[in-house]
């Protein structure tokens, strides 16, 4: 993958720019959200996935509104915070049925809320109307001391819309934005907008590495670049790899 250079060296993984080193498995853990968002997945797979979540001390899950109620019941007490989607994958809805759509999650019990931003005015530089959305969907979310994060699709935007997405989320008083949906093709330039969305936002919202982070080696490359979560299916396994690399060598 470009840009990974030689292998990291657990010791090592966080020191650019004082980051805290990831020392143990919990420590990557708690920076993972765990999506649970095919649309086709039945009780059986949501179950087995939060059962998943639970043991591994993931930071949070993000899962169908549907899906809230039982996410809510089985996660609470366990410090797995449980999050949903509002507009999701591709932001086109109204601004009045995001908002119910928020409102509704959030009494449920739903403590993040990723919207997805709306690319199609973003693109047509309808900039207002994107502020106004975000703004009105994080008063939603702050009054029930929830987050908002903001879903881009860097795939799809130049990086002057990048740059004024991010600027309008910070605005609007996001408190997360989110590289991708996962839904759409990858990026190709993930790390250069890590990077980039990590400048712009400084220490404002919080970054969300969407893609890019399936494998090991790409999520403690996202978090030297500055990711605060890393959001990714494969969650599980990403973690059981750092666990393998974090164990000492066998005495021979």
């Amino acid at each position: 993958m470009k840009g990974m250079g030689n292998p990291i060296d657990p010791e090592t993984v966080g020191a650019v720019e004082g980051r805290p080193p990831l020392t143990d498995a919990a420590s990557l853990a708690r920076l993972m959200v765990r999506p649970l968002l095919a649309p086709d997945a039945a009780d059986d797979a949501l179950h087995g996935g939060l059962q998943a979540a639970l043991r591994a001390g993931f930071g949070a899950v993000c899962v169908r509104g549907s899906d809230v109620d039982t996410a809510v019941r089985l996660c609470q007490g366990s410090g797995v915070k449980v999050g949903s989607v509002v507009g999701f994958p591709h932001g086109g809805a109204t601004t009045a049925s995001k908002l119910y759509e928020a409102r509704d999650l959030l009494r449920r019990g739903a403590r993040e809320i990723e919207m997805v931003i709306n690319l199609g005015k973003l693109r047509s530089r309808q900039f207002q109307y994107v502020e106004a959305e975000i703004l009105q969907v994080a008063q939603a979310c702050h009054e029930s001391q929830a987050i908002l994060k903001v879903v881009l699709e860097n795939a799809v935007l130049s990086e002057d819309l990048k740059v004024i997405a991010c600027k309008i989320a910070k605005r609007a008083e996001a408190d997360v934005v989110k590289t991708a949906t996962g839904f759409v093709r990858r990026s190709p330039a993930w790390e250069e907008d890590l990077r980039l969305l990590k400048r712009v936002l400084k220490d404002i919202c919080e970054v969300e590495a969407g893609e890019g982070v399936d494998t090991l080696e790409g999520a403690l490359r996202a978090y030297e670049l500055g990711a605060d979560r890393l959001c990714t299916a494969k969650a599980e396994e990403v973690l059981a790899a750092w666990s393998a690399r974090l164990e000492p060598p066998p005495v021979s």
